[in-house]
């Protein structure tokens, strides 16, 4: 092992201004911004780095599970318990479009690689994809082949990878429409893929995250210390993935050793749930959100 980034275990912020549970946080593409959203049914906007609160998006007419960035950081996609989809003009607040199709609460929302579509997953067992440039409402494809809710989906340029309840990573291939299933035989609630986007990041309700090489299936890793059994809870890697890092029921937010699952640091990060941790982009920085109506920033 080379000389380690310090990791971000302390406290730089707190972000305040949610009612109730904030459900994900996510780091904007350069990391200059982060977007929240919750139970309140509000998105928010903030300046992490100085604590600054920017702007509220409101329309969704439930709590907001779930928010994604385009790459381009200029338009912003959510979706929840309403099962609507909504594409907001980031600098505007302007809801551009929103989609409608699922049956049911969405859960988990992401753009393709040029926000040219956004792909969601819910409870109605599954993935559909949007046409960001056309006014149809009609998805332009949908994936039903689940055997239960859809908790989280992750993009690449040619796969869409999704978590289900029913114990599988399923990744599809865009170009040819081949599926392949990994059974995990846990319930999955969230994916989330390495930076070289060779591994997948599973965590699943038996409270341990599990890496998959991508290619071949192959349970590389498990990880395991945190409490996770009935929350949807996101976990991810650190910008150089060398770490893994997840929040836990208790409070608490871990860091595991990428290669051999070992914990490297543990700290008590909100008083209750972490349901969403964002990693910087390139500096070792750290967004967590949490049941207890806070996100939090980290720094190293």
């Amino acid at each position: 092992m080379g000389p380690s980034v310090a990791l971000p275990t302390k406290e730089a912020a707190v972000l305040r201004g949610h009612e109730g549970a904030v459900l994900a946080v996510r780091f904007n593409h350069d990391g200059k911004y982060c977007l929240s959203c919750g139970k309140d049914r509000t998105l928010r906007l903030w300046n992490p780095h100085n604590g600054l609160h920017i702007k509220t998006y409101s329309g969704h007419a439930r709590e907001v599970r779930d928010v994604a960035v385009s790459s381009d950081n200029a338009k912003l996609s959510s979706c929840g318990g309403d099962r609507q989809l909504f594409y907001w003009d980031v600098t505007t607040g302007r809801i551009i479009r929103k989609f409608r199709g699922h049956d049911s609460e969405i859960n988990s929302v992401k753009f393709n690689e040029f926000a040219a579509a956004i792909i969601s997953g819910g409870y109605d067992r599954s993935v559909r994809a949007w046409d960001c440039r056309s006014h149809s409402m009609e998805p332009i494809q949908i994936i039903d082949t689940f055997g239960d809710s859809v908790t989280s989906v992750a993009v690449t340029k040619t796969d869409i990878v999704a978590g289900c309840v029913d114990g599988t990573v399923r990744t599809f291939d865009i170009r040819n429409g081949r599926e392949v299933v990994d059974e995990l035989g846990q319930a999955v609630n969230s994916v989330a893929l390495s930076n070289d986007e060779n591994c997948v990041l599973a965590s699943c309700l038996d409270s341990t995250i599990r890496l998959l090489d991508r290619a071949s299936g192959e349970l590389l890793q498990e990880y395991k210390g945190h409490d996770n059994k009935s929350y949807k809870m996101d976990s991810c890697l650190t910008n150089s993935d060398a770490h893994v890092v997840s929040g836990s029921e208790d409070g608490n937010v871990i860091f595991w050793d990428l290669v051999d699952a070992s914990t490297v640091a543990s700290f008590k990060a909100h008083p209750s749930v972490v349901t969403s941790v964002s990693y910087h982009p390139s500096e070792s920085r750290m967004l967590t959100a949490s049941v207890d109506s806070t996100v939090r920033v980290w720094k190293s």
